[in-house]
């Protein structure tokens, strides 16, 4: 797929890139992203310019993860950079962090609404997961404010930085968003 360009009422959505890194490097020096996420820790200079100089562009160019760097629709700072990968098969995971000084505003969720509307229609997508080590608030807080259904707990389900922990799990189909799947959705009966 070529990369695109999204936009929402208040953000510019485009692919994440080398004239991002700067951008990269100093958001997430923040501790709650390294903490939270499967970035190395420390987060070097080197680390941002393989993940939007290297990483992310050949991402798009296969095909296995779309990821954006966000903006004000009007300009401005990098806000957050939210990936939708790819698992095959009609399914993909949505990844995501918001820089410190821009969460609260409703940003991340706003984008979320934006990609998952895009993945649906644009690239046939049926099933965005979501996951998040247990005791991630913040990014629970948004994925449930996108209309995520919470589906439990993976034990051990993710491993970051030497060990294994703990995760939740959620899911957004398009018909959560009023929008057709590619194939039939046929629920577990009661």
């Amino acid at each position: 797929m070529e990369p695109v360009t999204l936009t929402s009422e208040r953000l510019l959505l485009r692919p994440l890139g080398p004239q991002d890194i700067d951008e990269v490097h100093q958001a997430v020096q923040d501790p709650a992203i390294q903490r939270w996420t499967t970035v190395p820790s420390p987060y070097t200079r080197s680390d941002a310019e393989t993940f939007a100089g290297e990483i992310a562009p050949q991402s798009w160019e296969n095909g296995t993860e779309y990821c954006f760097a966000i903006f004000p629709r009007d300009g401005g700072p990098l806000l957050a950079v939210m990936g939708v990968m790819v698992r095959g098969r009609g399914a993909a995971e949505i990844g995501f962090w918001a820089a410190a000084a821009h969460r609260g505003h409703g940003y991340v969720t706003e984008a979320l609404l934006r990609l998952a509307h895009w993945a649906f229609t644009e690239v046939g997508i049926d099933r965005l997961g979501w996951r998040a080590e247990v005791g991630n608030t913040a990014s629970r807080a948004v994925a449930e404010r996108a209309g995520f259904a919470m589906e439990g707990t993976l034990r051990a389900g993710t491993a970051n930085k030497g060990t294994r922990r703990d995760t939740w799990i959620g899911a957004l189909l398009p018909s959560d968003l009023d929008l057709p799947g590619t194939l039939p959705h046929l629920p577990a009966r009661a």
